[in-house]
Order: C-alpha cells, then structure tokens, then sequence
C-alpha cells in the first residue's frame, strides 16, 4: 500500500471511529432527553392530582355556591320588581278613587253652596224690588 493510502486509511478509521462515537452520544442525547420529559411529565401529573385538583374542586364549589347566590338573587329581584310594581298599580288606583271621591263630594258642596246663593240672591232682589227706588232715594233725603 501506498504511504499516502495508508495515511488516508487511517484518517478514514478515525472518522468512521468519531462518526460512531457522535451517534451514541447522540443517542444517549436522545435517551437522556426522554428520560428528563419523562420524569417532568411525572412530576406535573403528581403535582397536578396532589395541589391543582383539590383546588380546582374547591374552585368548582365556590363556583356554584356563587351561582346559586346569583340565582337567588336573580328571584327575589324580580319578585321585589312584580312587589313594586303591583303596589305602585295598587297606589295609582286608590289615588284615582280618592281624587274622584273628593271630586264628587267637592261637586255637591259646590251645588249646595250655589243653591244657597241662588236662594240668598232671590230672597235679596225679592226684597230690593219690593221697595221703590224712588222711595229709598227720598227718604235717605229726608
């Protein structure tokens, strides 16, 4: 062989040797890789099930208990709304009886009291046209 081949040889065995060599360590790369996610997806799912469940049902408790609240509320605001307004309804119509009770019973005190006038006023005109006025004149000047 030739020095210069047996030279390129050489150099040809230590790169398949290297080329070897970065494949396991990339394997072994690859191996410690899937370990550590492995091992951190174990780690998350532990920590899920031991801190964040709890919690969450807690959250969903609390969830509900507001909803619940909430309902409620909802209920009585509408019942407080129908209260409200049937009272308000109720005030309307009474205010409207009372205005036409006192209407009435002002239309009739009105009557009575035009009627006594009437009868005042005839009773007075009777009485001034009974005297003449000639009469009442001359004896103011007497």
């Amino acid at each position: 062989m030739d020095p210069n081949l047996a030279n390129i040889n050489m150099w040809l065995a230590i790169m398949a040797i290297v080329s070897v060599f970065e494949a396991l360590v990339l394997i072994g790369i690859m191996v410690g890789g899937f370990m550590v996610y492995r091992r951190a997806m174990q780690t998350m799912t532990e920590l899920e099930s031991r801190h964040i469940a709890p919690l969450r049902a807690k959250l969903d408790a609390i969830l509900a208990d507001v909803k619940d609240v909430t309902a409620r509320v909802s209920q009585q605001t509408e019942r407080v709304d129908q209260a409200i307004a049937g009272t308000m309804d109720r005030v309307d119509e009474t205010a409207e009886r009372v205005r036409h009770s006192v209407r009435d019973k002002v239309s009739q005190a009105a009557g009575v009291i035009r009627g006594i006038r009437a009868v005042i006023a005839s009773l007075l005109t009777t009485n001034g046209r009974a005297k003449p006025p000639a009469a009442a004149g001359s004896s103011a000047g007497i």
